[in-house]
């Protein structure tokens, strides 16, 4: 099995092509080793010092490192992904975890701004999210209040130094191009 490594723009953060798919559906989030145990995966990634975060895209792996070099991580790291996928494990367990639900709930917008949230969820995920995942991140909706469209940065994104710089120019210029009403943007 041959796993690349990718650097991201957030030093902190590498990211896993394991030559697989990773989450058939959706995306998870672990901030910490309390919510890998809703994955075998995460667990183990976890389970080397130093590891402070993992997140899952489709065909990828993103791992974000608290301190320690990345010489001395990565071969662990990569030990524990390519374990993981030769023991035919699944990458999530039985239940749903709290990353996954979280992104499943909490959304917030009036009822009768459900147009503009429908043309900002589909750029989000035409044209902004693409990009982002080339990263190892992502960011995804969850409201919009008095002009202001709040989203979730996870993965590489989360705590990048670039990402206010992503968020600010990129997609607040991107969104305010297409939605006039949007008039800022927040990371959550």
């Amino acid at each position: 099995m041959f796993i690349q490594t990718e650097a991201t723009p957030n030093p902190a953060t590498l990211k896993f092509l394991p030559g697989k798919v990773v989450m058939e559906k959706g995306t998870a989030d672990f901030r910490n080793a309390g919510e890998a145990e809703a994955s075998p995966l995460a667990s183990r990634l976890f389970a080397v010092p130093g590891v402070t975060g993992v997140y899952f895209g489709y065909d990828f792996i993103t791992v974000t490192k608290e301190s320690g070099e990345w010489q001395h991580l990565k071969p662990a790291i990569l030990g524990s992904i390519m374990e993981h996928f030769m023991s035919g494990q699944p990458v999530m367990g039985g239940g749903t975890s709290t990353a996954e639900a979280f992104d499943e709930e909490g959304e917030f917008y009036d009822e009768g701004d459900e147009t503009i949230v429908a043309t900002i969820k589909e750029l989000l995920e035409t044209r902004v999210r693409p990009a982002v995942a080339q990263d190892g991140g992502d960011i995804t909706f969850k409201g919009f209040k008095d002009g202001t469209v709040y989203l979730n940065m996870k993965g590489a994104c989360s705590g990048c130094p670039s990402s206010t710089a992503t968020l600010k120019h990129g997609v607040h210029n991107l969104l305010r191009h297409f939605v006039p009403e949007v008039q800022s943007v927040e990371a959550l």
